[in-house]
């Protein structure tokens, strides 16, 4: 409300803001403390367990402030002061505010009671703390970055049943007893958690640990105009767990490292074996007996034209042709033999398009803009997979709030400017082929518009995408006041970081491209020349050179190869866990992207030796056939392995979703079509062409 947003932008609060920013910087940042130094309590959110987008301020919910030098009615407290936070954090959801209580640092005292009492409860303060019970709202704090979760609430039908059930801590609430209680059929009423206890570990000047209980004997039932006391036991315990493991409590390794994770990588491995197996069938067998029968062909003119040009002349020999200039045909229709008794190969197969093969790609402003983004994403996951495996060197980045995020912003800055290269530098590769290319007014005109629409497309495509469904998110966000709504200057900050370093990277890549020199040695960059005309594609094909019946298969299997571990990683981002095996997501990566380049190869392959030369965009759609696996595969795991509802957390998942699809559908479509490519050029190299 309008009181509450004054009273946070007051002058005080921001002086105290910054004296908080300032302590933390000698504390929370080192983690290390002296005995009576002051420990800050935060609170960060708080929403149904069900739905993790869905979260609130904590003081969204009536609790009152702590009875401590930090309560509003002091001078200097510190109550509801919001932390300082970095731009990962605020995108990540996180928005910490001082709880007000007071924390003394290995305080001897035995345990320190804070209490409060809120006002008579009005009717709208009421419903708040029975929908929070009735939806099993949780909230989350954190002492020294350490993260503990509590319970709101409970729906019971009397006290005496919150007595006989034994209540699970943190996140491990038991929700059998509500299951049971609704089968009985019995009237459920709410009831709210007014005693918790903080149990602070510590070993030496560290905190090491930190635990928060509530005592299900503090229920108290909501009612309209009932004022309700909390209570917090803060207590000091030692303990000898060194510093450097004290989180892995919260990293559930019995999940992350069963024994189907490490299948799922043994299977996906012997995928890719399969497929190296067949792909060396192809190049090995079934390419070696083209090249063998191509170079009989040749080998064959190439002797019947040096036995014409010596007996140029001579009435002897004489051409099996008719008067048109066609080969005569023997009894069953076929070429009759030549000079010598040799029979015509006539070529068949991929060769016979080999003056279509370089030719552009419909839409190849599109298509270079694409495979450059492509390059940055495959850039930009490497890059976060790698800092991530050297946690050890740098701090693990699971326990840092939005390191991750913050890492992905500076990859991908960064990284813009091989988006620029690889655009421009297959614009220029292709370009060379197209009508307007061939003419030199074309080329001088129309290159040009043609250079700036690449280079625009570079640079806005991904973005607009980003800002589009990004928007509506948040727009959602700040309809229904939830703190994932991302802040004005948080949005500017983004934007300055755009225009600034990403934008003049990806321009500066472009121009690299442009004039980069592609072709080597050779002034063709391609190894086999364009024909002016396009050879037109047959229709009378196998189902198995048709690209739409080709493209699925390779998305599944493409997809088979990363669906556990993308199980595992959609649990750690919707269901609470922390995702911290990224030795797995590095093998997995690897794999994904071998069996992407084999698949691709193969229906590349396929597609040619059906005679169709449009292979560009088919690579493409062959890889990226895998993303609508994983949107499809996201769908199931929402319906199945979830209980999100409503508005907010739907649009939040699908929307994310969307985003991760498109991301992984951009990048395996480039890395087929890189493997397309090397293939292409390598089979085109090794054929003697007329």
């Amino acid at each position: 409300n309008i009181k509450t947003m004054k009273q946070i932008l007051s002058p005080h609060t921001l002086l105290t803001t910054l004296s908080l920013v300032a302590v933390a910087t000698g504390d929370e940042y080192t983690h290390r403390y002296k005995k009576g130094d002051r420990v800050d309590l935060w609170v960060n959110k708080v929403g149904p367990y069900a739905n993790p987008q869905e979260a609130y301020e904590y003081y969204t919910l009536p609790y009152c402030a702590p009875d401590t030098k930090h309560h509003p009615s002091n001078e200097n407290g510190a109550f509801n002061a919001l932390k300082a936070h970095s731009i990962g954090e605020r995108l990540g959801g996180h928005a910490l505010r001082h709880s007000g209580h007071d924390l003394v640092f290995a305080d001897d005292k035995g345990g320190v009671l804070e209490t409060c009492t809120t006002d008579a409860l009005t009717e709208e303060q009421t419903a708040l703390f029975a929908t929070a019970a009735n939806d099993q709202w949780f909230y989350q704090m954190y002492v020294d970055d350490l993260p503990v979760w509590g319970m709101v609430g409970e729906m019971l039908p009397d006290l005496d049943a919150a007595k006989s059930e034994k209540f699970g801590s943190d996140l491990s609430h038991l929700e059998e007893a509500v299951a049971k209680h609704a089968l009985e059929g019995g009237k459920l009423t709410p009831y709210v958690y007014t005693k918790r206890t903080l149990v602070v570990s510590y070993n030496d000047d560290r905190i090491v640990k930190v635990d928060l209980t509530s005592d299900p004997s503090s229920l108290k039932e909501v009612k309209k105009g009932m004022a309700l006391t909390f209570e917090l036991d803060i207590q000091w315990a030692k303990t000898n767990t060194p510093f450097h493991s004290r989180f892995d409590r919260y990293l559930d390794h019995a999940f992350f490292k069963h024994q189907i994770h490490w299948f799922s990588i043994f299977n996906s491995f012997m995928m890719v074996l399969f497929l190296m197996g067949l792909v060396a069938l192809i190049l090995l067998r079934t390419l070696r007996k083209d090249y063998a029968r191509y170079a009989l062909n040749h080998g064959g003119r190439d002797l019947e034209m040096a036995e014409q040009h010596d007996h140029h002349g001579s009435d002897e020999e004489e051409e099996d042709v008719d008067e048109n200039g066609k080969p005569l045909l023997d009894e069953g229709g076929r070429p009759s033999s030549g000079p010598g008794g040799r029979m015509g190969v006539e070529d068949s197969g991929w060769k016979q398009v080999h003056g279509d093969v370089f030719r552009a790609p419909k839409f190849l402003p599109l298509l270079a803009a694409i495979l450059g983004t492509g390059w940055q994403l495959v850039t930009l996951v490497m890059g976060v997979v790698l800092f991530a495996v050297a946690g050890p060197l740098h701090g693990a980045v699971h326990e840092e709030r939005g390191e991750v995020l913050h890492a992905i912003l500076v990859f991908y800055s960064l990284s813009s400017i091989v988006a620029g290269y690889a655009s421009g530098s297959y614009f220029k590769l292709y370009f060379a082929t197209t009508p307007a290319g061939r003419s030199k007014g074309g080329a001088a005109a129309g290159g040009t518009t043609q250079w700036q629409l690449t280079m625009a497309l570079t640079v806005l495509l991904l973005p607009t995408i980003l800002v589009g469904i990004l928007s509506v998110l948040n727009f959602i966000a700040l309809c229904y006041q939830t703190i994932y709504y991302i802040p004005f200057l948080v949005l500017l900050k983004l934007f300055f970081l755009w225009v600034f370093v990403s934008v003049p990277l990806c321009i500066l890549g472009t121009l690299l491209g442009r004039h980069a020199k592609l072709g080597g040695k050779k002034s063709d960059p391609f190894p086999c020349r364009v024909n002016a005309i396009p050879r037109p594609i047959p229709d009378d094909i196998q189902w198995y050179g048709v690209p739409a019946n080709l493209i699925p298969f390779a998305g599944l299997l493409s997809f088979g190869s990363i669906f556990i571990e993308l199980y595992y990683i959609l649990t750690s981002l919707w269901n609470y866990k922390f995702y911290h095996v990224y030795g797995f997501l590095l093998g997995v990566y690897a794999i994904l992207c071998l069996v992407v380049c084999m698949t691709t190869v193969i229906v590349v392959y396929f597609c040619l030796n059906s005679e169709n030369y449009l292979w560009q965009w088919t690579a493409f759609y062959s890889g990226s056939s895998t993303a609508l696996y994983v949107f499809l595969y996201s769908i199931y795991y929402f319906v199945f392995k979830t209980s999100m509802n409503g508005l907010v957390q739907t649009s939040f998942y699908f929307g994310y979703m969307l985003l991760i699809s498109l991301g992984v559908g951009t990048l395996c479509g480039t890395l087929g079509h890189w493997a397309a490519n090397k293939f292409v050029r390598t089979i085109f190299q090794n054929v003697k062409v007329d």
